[in-house]
């Protein structure tokens, strides 16, 4: 008896100092001293998982306003007490001391009584201590602890605070003793990566063992990590530390805009973690109520679809802020063939590493389509007419429904839609993509029509392909591409030297008018069932732009007509006519 009370004791004290070490920001003389040694519980492989952590001494992991959860966007209330915030030193370049690989988490322990907070409908003035990261195990198993309309995000980083004048102890002890700011982080492009991130990721090549530390000697600041998260858009609950012994004494504020950081940071995180699957599940929320800043609720959005059920269809893309959506030189249109013209300047096009099997990164659904981003700097286009050599970006999909006779192409030939189009997307080398958009030849994208067929044909890479729809189908989610396949083989056996070119827009918002467009005439043929792969798992159906109009502009074609040109019989016969009554007079 007395040898049991003695374990839970010595457990019970194990907890406390966790959480100590977890929330102060340098309580003692040894940073080695800011985890403990002794980790009775964990995320995976030890006794105590997160679905035992309510059998800890002391834990209050089992209890009613636990944290994290889904935040259901449909059921939330709005509450216009939830103001702006007031940050304090959160554009400190100076604030940041440290970061320690905790062995669950990566923090960054700050500078005492530096940071702090208050506003946005928290009831007193919070003191910053650190902030930390969760993350999946995975590239492709995202790591968030929040949710969002069920969506896992693939990070989320915590700002966590202490109310001001209390101590760590009294902290746990007090209802709202405790405010956390939750970032969720998503992927981008590296280019898009906020600079800083790039100053502060090398340093966990230097904390891959538990316990391990590194100083901060770069300048950077909080507000340099959140970029342009919008901080008037959040979600506010009343929840719980969510590591143990989750103390239901957090006041929880969620933002919605995620933080963009490249892919290479997020496996930097995951290989720091060793792959540990670094978030605790959601929880019930049992009957608490999850309530949004004015901000989310009384901006527009500016959300935009192919269809007539969300706030801008295509009829009002031009009335989205910035919009190019209503100019003279946009995208997509019909072909008449019957008024092309002929340019020998449209030459063969040089492809780079279009056979290359190791080009595709990630396949991601974006809401509006399924894309696939390639490795940077690997994929060039040049030729074919084109004043500049390109570098592809990307390449994406637009189709109809599942039916079988349906039809979902942008473009049309002689007003005919074929069932799905290919863009390949490329921007010109030298500039950036925001450069890019803003240039009359800053995009060039290579548009392939999709015609289904029945014949037994190889669609090998097809197959493999649409083998990761099922891995995407929340919105805004992503798949590593670990199968080898390259552009060439999506494509097979298209020729290449026939196509028709002309100046256009993008065919989505902002319809920036910066595209060189080729369109090649002869079609992709993919097995009809992979294409209805693409509407049945996406849950989504007629993603095409209507067809705009040509204005003034020429569509040039690549190869002259073959075959003689019918004769203008109409105006032929008068003359041959009038020849005849003219040699009879003689």
């Amino acid at each position: 008896m007395f040898l049991t009370s003695l374990l839970e004791l010595v457990r019970f004290s194990l907890c406390v100092t966790a959480v100590r070490g977890f929330l102060q920001s340098d309580s003692y003389t040894n940073k080695q001293e800011d985890s403990t040694d002794e980790h009775d519980w964990c995320y995976q492989g030890c006794e105590y998982t997160s679905s035992r952590w309510q059998e800890l001494p002391q834990s209050q992991c089992g209890g009613d306003r636990q944290s994290p959860i889904n935040i259901d966007t449909s059921e939330v209330i709005a509450d216009s007490s939830l103001g702006v915030f007031n940050f304090t030193n959160f554009s400190n370049p100076d604030s940041m001391k440290y970061l320690i690989n905790t062995g669950h988490s990566v923090k960054c322990v700050l500078e005492e009584n530096t940071v702090e907070i208050e506003g946005g409908g928290l009831s007193d003035k919070y003191s910053a201590v650190q902030f930390h990261f969760h993350s999946g195990d995975h590239l492709w198993h995202p790591g968030s602890e929040h949710l969002i309309d069920e969506d896992r995000y693939p990070m989320e980083m915590h700002i966590v605070s202490l109310k001001k004048g209390l101590s760590v102890d009294q902290a746990l002890t007090v209802s709202e003793g405790i405010s956390v700011l939750g970032f969720l982080i998503n992927v981008t492009d590296e280019d898009e990566t906020p600079e800083k991130w790039k100053n502060l990721t090398p340093y966990l090549i230097n904390i891959t063992e538990n316990n391990s530390t590194v100083d901060i000697k770069d300048s950077i600041s909080i507000d340099d990590l959140l970029g342009d998260v919008n901080l008037t858009k959040f979600y506010r609950y009343e929840g719980s530390l969510t590591t143990p012994p989750c103390s239901e004494v957090v006041v929880w504020t969620v933002f919605q805009d995620p933080i963009k950081i490249s892919r290479n940071m997020v496996e930097l995180f995951i290989r720091t973690l060793k792959s540990v699957k670094a978030y605790r599940p959601n929880q019930d929320l049992n009957g608490r109520k999850v309530y949004a800043s004015p901000g989310i609720l009384q901006s527009p959005g500016h959300s935009w679809c192919y269809s007539d059920h969300c706030e801008y269809s295509p009829a009002d893309w031009h009335m989205l802020p910035g919009a190019e959506c209503e100019g003279d030189r946009q995208s997509p249109i019909n072909i008449d063939t019957q008024h092309v013209t002929y340019d020998e300047s449209l030459n063969n096009f040089t492809f780079t590493n279009f056979s290359d099997l190791h080009t595709m990164k990630y396949l991601t659904n974006t809401g509006h389509t399924v894309k696939c981003v390639l490795e940077e700097n690997m994929v060039e286009i040049e030729g074919g007419g084109l004043s500049h050599t390109y570098s592809t970006i990307q390449f994406h999909f637009h189709w109809g429904t599942i039916d079988d006779h349906s039809n979902g192409s942008e473009h049309t030939v002689d007003s005919k839609r074929y069932p799905m189009e290919m863009h390949i997307v490329s921007s010109r080398k030298e500039f950036s993509v925001d450069d890019a958009v803003k240039d009359s030849e800053g995009l060039a994208v290579l548009a392939f029509f999709i015609e289904a067929t029945h014949e037994k044909i190889n669609q090998k890479s097809w197959e493999t392909l649409t083998s990761y729809l099922s891995h995407i189908i929340k919105k805004d989610s992503s798949v590593e591409m670990s199968s080898h396949i390259s552009i060439d083989d999506l494509l097979g056996d298209v020729d290449r030297s026939k196509y028709y070119r002309y100046n256009g827009s993008l065919t989505t918002p902002d319809c920036n008018e910066a595209v060189v467009w080729t369109v090649f005439k002869q079609p992709i043929k993919v097995n009809t069932e992979l294409m209805k792969l693409f509407p049945s798992i996406m849950g989504y159906s007629d993603i095409y732009r209507p067809e705009q109009k040509l204005h003034n502009r020429t569509v040039r074609t690549s190869s002259a007509p073959t075959g003689p040109r019918p004769h203008p019989l109409p105006l032929l016969l008068p003359l041959l006519y009038v020849g005849c009554t003219w040699m009879g007079d003689k």
